[in-house]
């Protein structure tokens, strides 16, 4: 394949500009892939983003974006419960879906878009493919070859009060920057496990493997926010603890909260009995190297946000332009979702619950530098 891909960005807000609009008008992409379309609800963004970031076609409709034959990819910039429908809807089209985190709210909707899309010869990558990341590979190759001694447990999570509420897309007055935050505090993708702990657990499980068993606790402390002056209403769990079973006594803690954090970052710690990994370091050797980034995390995209999004869009480009597959999997990220669904279902019921999903893990050979 000769031409550069048609990339059709599907919401002008934060994720959009910051993950997409802004790497994908880079010059140096531009013989693999161009913004071919841009897509938004709110009267005039779509046409403001098209204008600023040299998008070929600016759309108010997702319908009408789907139909631009220009448009052979979609990445969903969207709110997460949208993204169901919204990849639905692009593989019935033929457009292959880079779904920004989460991929969904439930595991029988990723079921059927994962089944779908094989019926339909579309290829799917979901973020956040935390596993690019030459840090993470190195921390897993290190624990398989057994550095840390037998590992007993971990701990991963984040916790987020007013990001969103603050960030720059949201406190300005044009329309790309008044961008209104709400959907991040409602059902059915709104709250910390869908937003950010999404990232701790690709993390962990990404290095560990898949888990078997949650169990959780969780509920809402702030039931109302405040944004411009006006108030928004919450209905969506802001604090949620879960405990994870991977098996031969191997558990881990994981957290999204409004308040404290026991990790770096998105980065887990595990403990062995021959030592731990803590954030980025194994004892007092630093495992992050000078350097480590993403493969396509080149030139002007190391100093841009959301470096991490526009590389699971490249992932995509190049499965469909050269056939190589990436391991930022739909299965890994129904997997995730499998764990922060049952999490939620085993705080409502009071049981613990079985996953039922599992993917395929790197192998040592693959984690090898």
């Amino acid at each position: 394949m000769s031409d550069p891909l048609g990339m059709g960005v599907v919401g002008a807000g934060a994720i959009g500009i910051r993950g997409a609009l802004s790497h994908l008008s880079q010059p140096d992409v531009q013989d693999r892939v161009r913004l071919a379309a841009v897509c938004d609800p709110v009267p005039g963004r779509a046409e403001a983003a098209a204008q600023r970031y040299g998008v070929a076609a600016a759309y108010e409709t997702y319908e009408e974006l789907l139909s631009d034959p220009a448009v052979d990819m979609v990445t969903l910039c969207s709110p997460i419960g949208l993204h169901y429908e919204q990849g639905m809807a692009a593989i019935e089209a033929g457009k292959h879906v880079h779904f920004n985190k989460t991929m969904t709210t439930t595991v029988t909707e990723a079921d059927r878009l994962i089944a779908r899309a094989a019926e339909k010869d579309v290829r799917l990558v979901a973020s956040p493919g935390m596993m690019l990341m030459p840090l993470n590979r190195r921390i897993r190759r290190l624990i398989l070859e057994g550095a840390i001694g037998k590992l007993v447990w971990a701990a991963a999570g984040v916790a987020i009060l007013d990001y969103h509420i603050s960030e720059e897309f949201r406190t300005g007055e044009d329309i790309l920057t008044n961008v209104d935050p709400s959907w991040y505090f409602r059902r059915p993708g709104g709250g910390p496990q869908y937003d950010v702990t999404v990232y701790s657990l690709h993390n962990l499980t990404g290095i560990l493997g898949p888990a078997r068993r949650v169990t959780a606790l969780s509920g809402l402390v702030l039931p109302e926010r405040e944004f411009r002056g006006g108030r928004i209403p919450c209905d969506m769990d802001d604090s949620t603890l879960m405990l994870l079973d991977f098996g031969e006594a191997l558990f881990a803690f994981v957290y999204g909260t409004v308040a404290g954090s026991v990790n770096h970052g998105f980065g887990p710690n595990f403990y062995g009995i021959g030592g731990s990994v803590i954030g980025t370091r194994i004892g007092d050797r630093e495992l992050q190297e000078p350097g480590d980034r993403e493969p396509h995390v080149t030139g002007s995209h190391v100093g841009l946000a959301e470096s991490h999004v526009f590389e699971d869009m490249m992932q995509l480009t190049d499965w469909v332009r050269d056939g190589i597959p990436s391991i930022a999997s739909a299965e890994h990220a129904r997997h995730v979702i499998d764990i922060i669904e049952s999490g939620y279902r085993a705080a409502e019921t009071g049981r613990t619950q079985e996953l039922r999903t599992t993917f395929e893990p790197l192998g040592l050979e693959e984690c090898r530098e």
